[in-house]
């Protein structure tokens, strides 16, 4: 199991990342727009870089929502591959069965 913090200062990220996402989108726009003059893409530089850090998408790291663990992860499933091998045992997860030869 992960450390609770671990686990909450990721959450607190993934809220950050959803309440700043439309601005960053914008400034982001008005940095890449060749048709506006320096200076304007200069502010919106400074004002992206004054937004919080842990506001950037890229800082976010895919935890198992079961047990944290923050290594191989399935997306599709949001879990961790031993989370994910439990629950396909006990029969949760439908259509998945565990593999023998």
């Amino acid at each position: 199991m992960a450390k609770t913090s671990s686990i909450q200062r990721n959450k607190k990220r993934r809220k950050l990342v959803k309440r700043h996402a439309t601005k960053r989108a914008t400034l982001k726009a008005t940095i890449m727009d060749q048709g506006l003059s320096m200076e304007e893409r200069f502010a919106a530089q400074i004002k992206l870089s004054e937004l919080p850090r842990n506001s950037s998408a890229v800082r976010i790291h895919n935890r198992c929502e079961l047990s944290g663990r923050p290594r191989a992860f399935y997306r599709k499933f949001k879990l961790s591959r031993i989370a994910l091998r439990d629950l396909a045992s006990q029969g949760q997860i439908p259509g998945m069965v565990k593999a023998s030869w």
